[in-house]
């Protein structure tokens, strides 16, 4: 079984796990032992109203937002809130192909898990472990957007605030087909035999293509263009892929991504009303900023700004930042302030 050492709490931070128990699955599998990474940040207070929940996104963990958006200083701030950011099942760090010991769902046998599993999962999770019934708020990026959404729509009563940066509630034609690009890379590697790879090496060639897609369509054509790069202390366009995007890619695992893609293909709230996404977004109550990046080629403000007219009293903010999909990074200058920005005035807001 393929194992490295990215999924774990030296390269991610510190986390915590908790056992939700029997998860049946929406596809009609099962996990029977569910068990959730989570990392905390924070003290829940009395009548614990100040409980913020952070959903992870495509490849990404807890650490990513601990690392750059939690913290004194940003809207996310653990003086104020309780903050928890639980990593989706199939990530790596929470029950995944690589680190279960159930045979029969590891690796290429692990289940279709999808966005709303996830958040059925969260929700059992904050319930039991914490006795939280309402959140705060619910913020998430890309995969964490959908989340998001999926939150809003499904407990429409259990979340008072919820800000979808850079995702759509209802993904789109154009993000299916270069997700499964994604997968493509992986698969196509000679390594891959049903998903049972003995060695790290055996996947790197297919992680560094996936790596190299994403920095076709991950940053944007400006981003190039205006070679940003420098801006990351990188000496030329070859090191934003030799020294930044390969080494981050080629940690992964490659049953984990093939996992998260699948869900992402499929994330679409409007399941929950026959296929119509102006009903399942009329349900959301919560006061929700919905925050597309300026230059996303994933989820363009088009996009985002169309399912934001459908939800009652929403906001749109968007984010000025040519980095596109990989702002999520934090890696302008500026593309935090905003989020910043935009997060407090979402958490200033009084809810009935």
């Amino acid at each position: 079984m393929l194992r490295n050492d990215f999924y774990t709490a030296e390269a991610q931070g510190p986390y915590e796990t908790a056992s939700i128990g029997r998860l049946e699955l929406e596809d009609g599998g099962v996990i029977e032992d569910c068990w959730l990474a989570y990392a905390t940040a924070g003290e829940l207070n009395a009548d614990k109203s100040n409980a913020i929940l952070i959903p992870t996104w495509y490849s990404g963990t807890h650490g990513t937002w601990f690392q750059h958006y939690i913290g004194e200083g940003h809207a996310l701030d653990p003086s104020k809130y309780f903050i928890i950011s639980v990593n989706q099942i199939g990530n790596g760090m929470s029950v995944s192909p690589a680190n279960t010991e159930d045979a029969s769902i590891a690796m290429s046998k692990f289940p279709d898990v999808r966005i709303g599993d996830d958040v059925v999962a969260q929700e059992r999770l904050l319930r039991e472990k914490f006795g939280i019934e309402r959140l705060f708020a619910v913020v998430g990026g890309s995969m964490g957007a959908q989340q998001t959404y999926e939150w809003i729509v499904r407990f429409p009563d259990k979340v008072q605030r919820a800000a979808p940066i850079a995702g759509t509630a209802k993904n789109t034609p154009h993000d299916f087909i270069f997700t499964e690009t994604l997968n493509e890379t992986v698969r196509a590697d000679p390594g891959f035999n049903g998903g049972e790879y003995s060695s790290h090496t055996e996947v790197a060639d297919g992680l560094r293509r996936q790596s190299h897609l994403w920095a076709t369509m991950g940053f944007s054509t400006e981003w190039w263009k205006q070679e940003a790069w420098k801006g990351l202390g990188l000496g030329s366009a070859e090191s934003a892929l030799a020294d930044f995007l390969d080494p981050l890619f080629m940690s992964m695992d490659p049953n984990t991504l093939l996992n998260n893609a699948w869900k992402w293909q499929r994330g679409d709230v409007s399941r929950h009303t026959d296929g119509d996404l102006a009903a399942a977004l009329g349900r959301v109550t919560a006061i929700t900023y919905v925050m597309p990046i300026s230059e996303d080629m994933f989820f363009p403000v088009r996009d985002c700004a169309t399912e934001q007219s459908l939800i009652p009293g929403s906001e749109l903010r968007v984010i000025d930042d040519i980095a596109g999909h990989l702002s999520l990074f934090n890696l302008s200058p500026t593309y935090m302030e905003q989020v910043d920005a935009a997060l407090g005035d979402l958490f200033g807001r009084e809810t009935s």
